[in-house]
C-alpha cells in the first residue's frame, strides 16, 4: 500500500502574518480604486489603518513575546519568530509608503478639486486663522499638559494609539547642550480631531496643528526649536491566565489595566524629525530596532479619515448610495415562533434586517408560553437590544443562561459591563470554559405549547451585534427542528455544568468535534475522486490557516477533487502547485461589506450536503474554541445558500483570484459582464421590498373596492346617483 503524503513540506505554506498583510493591501486596493466613490477610498484607507493597528497590537506582539523566550520553531512555511518578524517589518513598510502615496497623489487632489481640503497652519484665511486662535485658548489650552524630561522628571507613560507631540527647546539659562530641552504634549482626544474652519464649506484642520501653532505658550520662558508629532503603538494582547484565577472577572478587569502598558510595538514619527527627538522618543520608549520606526509622511494615524469623512458636507455623491435591507413583516409584525414552527428561515445580514434576530429575544421576553431562554454572546453594541430584553425575560419571570466570553480580544471592557448587568438583572451568567473562548452564536428559545415542550433556535455564522450587522455578511438560521434542538440543549448543559454529551444529532461543535467531522467530509470526497464519481468541496470563510486542514484540501486536490475556495482574509494555502493543488481555486472578496459568513459544502456523491458554522479554518477555531457547525436540511434554504455561493463565487468586480508566486490578481474583465456579487444581494433586497410594498398596497386598494361595495348606500346619501 502506497504511503499517504503528509504535505508538511514548508514549500506548500505561505507564513500566517505575510498572508495578512496581504489582504490589507487588498483592503488598500479599494482606496486606489477609481470606481469606488471618493469618500469611501478616504473610507477604505482608514480601516487599513485600523486593521495595521490590531495587528501590531496582537500579531508582532505575540511574535515579539516568542523571540523574548527564544522559542524558535518554524511556523508551517519554515519561518522562526524572529524571521517573520523581519518579513513583516519589511512588508509593513512597504504598505505604509504605499498608504501615504495614496493620500497624497491620489485623494489629496481629488478631494481639493472638489473644495474639500485639510489645511496647514500656515494655509488659513484671516477668519480661520481668528477662529483657530480662540479655538486653541478657550478650549484647548486648559487642558493641555506640556511634559517635561530631565534628571528630575521621568519619560511619561504614553497610551496605547495616543497622539503625541515630541518638542525640541532652548531654556534660557545658556546657550550649550545642557541648555536644550525636551519635553512631550498628548493631544488630547476629549476634542475632535477634525475642526471645521469657518469661511468655507468644507475647509478642515487637525487638532494637531492647532497645538502645534500655539505649543510655545505652554513654555513660557523658554523657546520652542521643534516640534514633531509621533504615535505608540503598543502590546495590547491579553494574557490571562485562566488555570490561576479563582474569579475570571475580576482576572480580567486586572489584565486590562495592565494592557495599557504593553511594551512598545511601533513608533510613529513625522517624517521630518530631527534626530535629537528620534533620539530621545526611542531612549524613553525603549525602541531599539530602526525597523521599528515608521517614518510618517503625511498625518499621523489615518484613523482620522472616517472622521473626515463624516464631516465633510454637501456630497452625498462621493458616497455609496444609501441601503436599507429588506425587512420580512411576517416576522416581526406576526408570532414569530408560529413562523419559525412552519418551516426553517433563513437571514442573509446585511441584505435581510438584523430586526427578525432582535425580535426572536423580544417576543421571547414577552411570551408568556416561554420558559426559557439560552444564549450565546461574544461581541455585542454598545447599545446592544438584544441585552435589553435579555434582562427584560429573567425580569419577567424566565429562566435566562447567558454565556458571555470575556476574553473576546478588544471588547473585554464591554463584556465585562454587560455581564455584570445581566446578573444585576437576575440572568445566570456564564464567562465560557477554562482554556477555550466560546465563539458559537446560538440563541435557543424554549417554549410550552398545547403539544408540549418545543425549542426555537437561532444559530448564525455572525456575532448577535445589531451595529456590525449592518456591515458584515452573515447567514443566520431559525429552526424549530427537533433533532437541533435537543442539541442544543446539550451544549448549554456542557458550557452551564459538567454535561458530557454522548452524541450529537445533527450539530458538531469545537474544538471536540468539527475537524474530524470536515476531515471525514473531506476524505468522502476524495474516495468518490478515486472511485471516478463526481467530487466537489466548495468553502467559504474568513480565514485559513490550519496546516492539518490545508494538507486534507491538498490530499482530496490530488485525488482529483474539484475545490473551491472563498476566503476573504489569512490563506495559507498555495496553489498550482504540480500533484498537490492543481484542483484548488482561491478567491477573495473585498467590497463595500466585510465578507464574514462560513460555508462548507460537499457534493457526497449528489446528497450535496451544506453546512454553515461560526469556525473559520485556524488552529484556534478548531482547537481552542467553542464553535457550532450545522447543517442546512430544508430544500429551498439549501437551494438558497447554494445559490449565494454561486454569486459569490462569479463575482468578478471585487474578487482577486490567488496566484501560484501567491500574489492575488483581478479578474480580466475584457469581453465579460461585470457582476458583483454584493451588488447583486443589494438588489435582490430591493427587489423582495418593492414586490412586497406593491402587493400591500394592491391588497389595500382590493379591500377599499370591497368596502366601498359594501357600504355605497351608507357612505354617500347625497349623492345625485343615490337620491334617484
Amino acid at each position: 500500500m502506497a504511503k499517504q503524503a503528509t504535505y508538511t513540506d514548508p514549500k506548500y505554506y505561505t507564513n500566517r502574518e505575510l498572508s495578512w498583510l496581504a489582504f490589507n493591501d487588498r483592503v488598500l486596493e479599494e482606496a486606489r480604486d477609481h470606481n469606488n466613490p471618493l469618500l469611501e477610498r478616504v473610507r477604505f484607507l482608514g480601516i487599513t489603518q485600523s486593521n495595521l493597528d490590531e495587528f501590531f497590537n496582537v500579531r508582532v506582539a505575540s511574535l515579539r513575546k516568542m523571540v523574548a523566550v527564544a522559542y524558535n520553531t518554524p511556523d508551517a512555511a519554515g519561518m522562526t519568530p524572529a524571521t517573520q518578524l523581519q518579513h513583516i517589518a519589511k512588508a509593513a513598510h512597504a504598505m505604509v509608503e504605499k498608504q501615504y502615496t495614496t493620500w497624497s497623489r491620489s485623494l489629496v487632489p481629488k478631494l481639493e478639486e472638489l473644495g474639500i481640503r485639510l489645511k496647514t497652519f500656515a494655509e488659513l484665511a484671516p477668519k480661520q486663522h481668528e477662529f483657530v486662535s480662540e479655538y486653541f485658548h478657550q478650549e484647548l489650552y486648559p487642558v493641555l499638559t506640556p511634559m517635561g524630561v530631565d534628571p528630575t522628571r521621568p519619560f511619561p507613560f504614553l497610551a496605547n494609539n495616543s497622539l503625541n507631540l515630541a518638542i525640541r527647546l532652548q531654556r534660557p539659562d545658556g546657550d550649550d547642550d545642557k541648555a536644550r530641552g525636551f519635553a512631550t504634549v498628548q493631544v488630547p482626544d476629549v476634542f475632535p480631531r477634525v475642526l471645521r474652519l469657518p469661511a468655507a464649506e468644507n475647509d478642515f484642520i487637525l487638532l494637531e496643528d492647532v497645538v502645534q501653532a500655539y505649543v510655545g505658550e505652554l513654555f513660557v520662558g523658554a523657546t520652542v526649536q521643534e516640534t514633531a508629532v509621533f504615535r505608540v503603538t503598543r502590546d495590547m494582547d491579553l494574557d490571562v491566565a485562566e488555570e490561576d484565577a479563582s474569579d475570571l472577572m475580576k482576572e480580567i478587569q486586572s489584565q486590562l489595566k495592565k494592557r495599557q502598558r504593553g511594551k512598545v510595538m511601533r513608533l510613529e514619527i513625522d517624517a521630518g524629525m530631527s534626530k535629537y527627538l528620534r533620539k530621545h522618543l526611542e531612549k524613553g520608549l525603549e525602541v531599539r530596532a530602526a525597523a521599528d520606526v515608521y517614518e510618517i509622511k503625511g498625518p499621523i494615524d489615518l484613523n482620522v479619515m472616517s472622521k473626515l469623512v463624516k464631516q465633510v458636507q454637501g456630497h452625498p455623491d462621493l458616497l455609496f448610495s444609501p441601503f436599507t435591507p429588506y425587512v420580512d413583516r411576517k416576522l416581526i409584525e406576526g408570532n414569530i415562533f408560529e413562523a419559525i414552527a412552519k418551516r426553517d428561515i433563513l437571514v442573509q445580514h446585511p441584505y435581510d434586517a438584523f430586526t427578525p434576530v432582535v425580535e426572536f429575544i423580544h417576543q421571547a421576553a414577552t411570551d408568556p408560553q416561554v420558559l426559557a431562554v439560552k444564549m450565546t454572546l461574544y461581541r455585542v453594541s454598545s447599545k446592544s437590544p438584544i441585552i435589553r430584553y435579555l434582562k427584560q425575560a429573567a425580569e419577567n419571570g424566565k429562566q435566562v443562561t447567558v454565556l458571555v466570553e470575556l476574553k473576546a480580544r478588544f471588547d473585554e471592557e464591554n463584556n465585562v459591563h454587560w455581564a455584570q448587568e445581566l446578573e444585576r438583572a437576575g440572568c445566570h451568567v456564564i464567562y465560557g470554559l477554562v482554556g477555550l473562548k466560546t465563539h458559537s452564536k446560538l440563541a435557543l428559545v424554549v417554549r410550552r405549547e398545547e403539544t408540549g415542550i418545543r425549542r426555537y433556535m437561532h444559530m448564525a455564522t455572525g456575532n448577535y451585534n445589531d451595529v456590525t450587522a449592518n456591515v458584515y455578511t452573515d447567514l443566520g438560521l431559525f429552526t424549530a427542528n427537533a433533532e437541533m434542538g435537543a442539541d442544543a440543549s446539550n451544549i448549554f448543559n456542557m458550557l452551564s455544568g459538567f454535561s458530557e454529551p454522548a452524541y450529537f444529532n445533527q450539530l458538531v461543535i469545537a474544538p471536540l468535534g468539527i475537524r474530524d467531522f470536515l476531515y471525514e467530509r473531506i476524505e468522502e470526497e476524495c474516495q468518490n475522486a478515486k472511485a471516478g464519481r463526481p467530487a466537489l468541496i466548495r468553502m467559504k470563510m474568513n480565514s485559513l490557516s490550519d496546516a492539518g486542514m490545508i494538507a486534507a484540501l491538498y490530499r482530496a486536490a490530488a485525488c482529483g477533487v474539484k475545490i473551491e475556495l472563498i476566503v476573504r482574509g489569512i490563506t495559507n494555502l498555495k496553489v498550482g502547485i504540480p500533484g498537490v493543488s492543481e484542483n484548488i481555486e482561491v478567491h477573495s472578496i473585498v467590497g463595500r461589506y466585510l465578507e464574514h459568513s462560513r460555508i462548507y459544502y460537499f457534493y457526497a456523491g449528489g446528497a450535496e450536503n451544506l453546512y454553515l458554522s461560526s469556525a473559520d479554518l485556524m488552529k484556534r477555531n478548531l482547537s481552542r474554541r467553542v464553535e457550532l457547525l450545522f447543517p442546512i436540511l430544508q430544500p429551498d434554504i439549501h437551494q438558497r445558500v447554494c445559490d449565494i455561493f454561486d454569486t459569490l463565487w462569479a463575482d468578478n468586480v471585487k474578487t482577486r483570484v490567488l496566484m501560484p508566486d501567491d500574489s492575488w490578481e483581478r479578474i480580466d474583465l475584457r469581453g465579460q459582464t461585470k457582476q458583483n456579487a454584493q451588488a447583486t444581494f443589494m438588489a435582490e433586497a430591493v427587489a423582495k421590498t418593492i414586490k412586497e410594498a406593491k402587493a400591500e398596497d394592491a391588497a389595500e386598494k382590493v379591500g377599499d373596492v370591497q368596502n366601498t361595495r359594501r357600504f355605497t348606500p351608507m357612505q354617500a346619501p347625497d349623492s345625485e346617483e343615490e337620491d334617484e
